[in-house]
């Protein structure tokens, strides 16, 4: 037979349309790990590949995923027949005597993390999960959670994971320190940046997290902790201003904008369109929030992301290891089933009754102070110029957090050799090397600076070298200026939007001074030079497979040029569009590049710290 990728989806056929439509594709999704459960029921091994946590954690980690989606169907009303084996699992896997014992947990464990699904469960569901246990069993599972939540947990959103589990062990019945759980929701609220959003701990990084995670949990929260009446109201206050903002990362398809770490748990990103309506948040029309919501998992429902036998992938479009993090086991993607919250409301619930709207659509650029972004609705896609974000300590960082653009419809690529120069991507970023092999971008940053929707960075790839960044709007193009000040000669390249790449080379590529554009047989992709001193070459070149993360396959258009020591002004302006929405003429209607001394005065007016990137300013 041959291989068919739009069949290596759970939910393929699915039309994804009504409340029973997505409990149909829980127990889809859900199936295919069922000859993976072990005897004893407690782990779930998918693969051979492996996280820097040991087996046992990985293999609690697949099977109490699964939970985030199986919990809120079962509450919801709909059959789940495996319960019996969850049950089982979970008895032996807290039980130090059986051979399936998860281990033993420390502070800052994987174990938290997974057992706040089991929290979660417990508080949900406990008639399903709980009940039916012994009381020797039950005895087991609360030391097993109570060792957990007394333990430390990282200072980022497992903070939450504490509070999860102590839901459960509360609405069970059990006795247990809750000052520890007043003591994390505390200290969670020096995490707040303002307008609704957060960080993600104490760093210099605002990613999807803040909807799928730091939002997601509060709004659980809220609805479970009901005598906490000031934090719920808090949480739904912000989640309502923050609905705004996030609206701007999912683009008219449904996408969500790629950007930063744990891609690969795909559709837990529309996971805040579900929590709102959980926490029964109408942040603005229910018809709007159902329209983010099911067009998002509509849009997973093409992609091949999972094995041959249906079970989810590490990768994002297509399984891919390469832009996976050091904490992906074989069971991490099923975190995307926190995007089935909804079902635990009832089918009469103003949110399942509406009718699905479209986004609003909106002209001019939006700027996102708190992430420092400024967001642009072009036909068919969103595009986000980034001032630029940190996270250096892990694999393809500086791809995930510090691109000049990031796209709803295009994502962005990884770097598969750091010592190839002359085969690096670079779309989204400016890429420099002195000796034509090694290679670097922006990555941690000294400045960033939003002033209205424009934006401004400064970074040095190098000690000695120093590199001032300009972003600005031009929809639906947008402009990169570069000042770069460097005491020896460098090589450059700066790159513009990947696309999909067809078979027997059907693609067009265009090349010359200046400029490099691909026409492709669903969009077309370019960069055209605007530097004023000297004109880049022009370059169309196909990236090393596997490296985007929606397509295995992408053309890029390239500027290439070597500057000398002293300071250089780069200029480029950038722009990709479906082939059905882009001019034939589009290359005479490139904007101009603004005037960088005009740039400068603005900012020195009204320019303002992004606040994601002060970490002095948090909230």
């Amino acid at each position: 037979m041959i291989y068919d990728p739009a069949r290596a989806n759970p939910l393929y056929g699915n039309p994804l349309l009504s409340r029973d439509d997505l409990g149909r594709a829980v127990l889809d999704l859900f199936k295919p790990l069922l000859p993976y459960f072990s005897q004893g029921g407690a782990r779930v091994r998918l693969s051979a590949t492996g996280a820097h946590y040991d087996r046992a954690a990985a293999d609690l980690e697949g099977f109490a995923r699964p939970l985030w989606g199986i919990v809120p169907l079962a509450a919801g009303g709909h059959d789940f027949p495996y319960w019996d084996l969850y049950r089982r699992g979970l008895a032996n896997g807290a039980d130090p005597s059986h051979p399936e014992y998860w281990g033993e947990i420390s502070d800052r464990d994987q174990r938290q993390v997974e057992l706040a699904a089991v929290g979660f469960a417990l508080a949900m569901v406990p008639e399903h999960i709980w009940d039916p246990l012994t009381d020797g069993q039950k005895k087991a599972v609360a030391a097993y959670l109570l060792s957990a939540y007394d333990k430390e947990f990282i200072d980022n959103n497992w903070k939450f994971f504490r509070v999860l589990i102590g839901l459960g062990l509360t609405r069970v019945g059990m006795s247990f320190d809750r000052s520890k759980t007043e003591q994390y929701l505390d200290e969670a609220e020096a995490f707040r940046l303002g307008e609704g959003w957060y960080r993600d701990g104490p760093v210099k990084r605002v990613d999807h997290y803040i909807p799928f995670a730091m939002h997601f949990y509060a709004l659980i929260y809220s609805v479970l902790a009901k005598a906490d009446v000031r934090r719920g109201d808090a949480y739904r206050g912000r989640a309502r201003i923050f609905a705004q903002d996030i609206r701007h990362w999912f683009g008219p398809d449904g996408a969500a904008l790629a950007f930063g770490r744990s891609q690969t748990y795909r559709f837990a990103a529309g996971g805040f369109w579900g929590a709102l309506a959980f926490a029964d948040v109408e942040a603005m029309p229910w018809a709007e929030i159902k329209g983010y919501y099911m067009r998002h998992i509509r849009w997973w429902s093409t992609l091949p992301i999972a094995d041959r036998d249906g079970v989810l992938s590490i990768g994002y479009g297509y399984p891919n290891l390469l832009m996976s993090e050091s904490y992906n086991s074989p069971g991490s993607p099923y975190w995307a089933l926190k995007f089935f919250l909804p079902l635990a409301l009832p089918a009469d619930h103003p949110f399942w009754l509406a009718e699905e709207a479209p986004a609003p659509s909106f002209a001019d650029p939006v700027p996102l102070k708190e992430p420092g972004m400024v967001a642009m609705h072009t036909p068919g896609n969103i595009v986000v110029l980034a001032s630029g974000q940190q996270h250096d300590k892990m694999r393809g960082a500086y791809e995930k957090y510090s691109k000049f653009t990031y796209s709803t419809r295009y994502a962005f690529n990884i770097e598969a050799d750091d010592r190839n120069f002359a085969a690096a991507s670079f779309d989204g970023m400016l890429g420099l090397s002195d000796d034509g092999v090694h290679f670097r971008m922006r990555e941690t940053l000294e400045q960033a600076l939003i002033a209205g929707d424009k934006l401004y960075s400064r970074w040095k790839p190098w000690g000695d070298v120093t590199v001032e960044t300009w972003l600005v709007p031009a929809s639906p193009w947008h402009i990169r200026i570069h000042r770069i000040v460097t005491p020896r000669a460098l090589k450059t390249t700066e790159g513009g939007f990947a696309i999909e790449k067809a078979d027997f080379n059907a693609d067009i590529a265009e090349q010359g001074e200046g400029f490099a554009v691909w026409r492709g047989q669903t969009d077309t992709s370019a960069i055209i030079d605007l530097s004023p001193a000297f004109r880049r070459g022009g370059h169309s070149m196909s990236p090393i497979a596997n490296t985007n993360l929606v397509h295995a396959k992408t053309l890029l258009p390239q500027l290439r040029g070597e500057i000398v020591a002293g300071t250089t002004l780069l200029a480029a302006a950038v722009i990709a569009l479906p082939n059905a929405e882009m001019d034939p003429a589009f290359l005479s209607f490139a904007p101009d590049c603004p005037d960088v001394t005009e740039l400068e005065r603005l900012f020195r007016a009204t320019g303002e710290v992004v606040p994601g990137f002060d970490l002095a300013g948090a909230k």
